[in-house]
């Protein structure tokens, strides 16, 4: 499995088939479901997963996870950035997303 871990802005992500992604209200998280197990995630997690629908594009979760943020403090732009980036290399390559193929 050679696909390119870049993250490009234009970039859009869905979750990968084999993974059910949902909240569970006992665990107060959003989890990755799978047949070996689970992964529990944190709200930044959770919230850059919710968005990779396939519909919405890199700069799109980042703006939108700036402006959600912002209320909470000091978060500058390239923080929000760079963190997503790496989640998304992360995600990538663990197989928990996959990017959306043109057409």
């Amino acid at each position: 499995m050679s696909e390119d871990v870049t993250i490009e802005p234009q970039d859009r992500f869905e979750i990968n088939p084999l993974y059910l992604f949902r909240w569970e209200e006992t665990q107060d998280a959003y989890v990755l479901l799978y047949p070996e197990g689970v992964v529990k995630l944190n709200e930044t997690a959770g919230e850059i997963l919710k968005r990779c629908t396939g519909e919405v594009s890199v700069t799109e979760i980042i703006d939108e996870l700036k402006e959600r943020f912002s209320a909470r403090g000091p978060h500058t732009e390239t923080s929000v950035e760079t963190s997503v980036h790496k989640f998304l290399e992360v995600s990538q390559a663990k197989g928990w997303i996959k990017r959306k193929a043109d057409g």
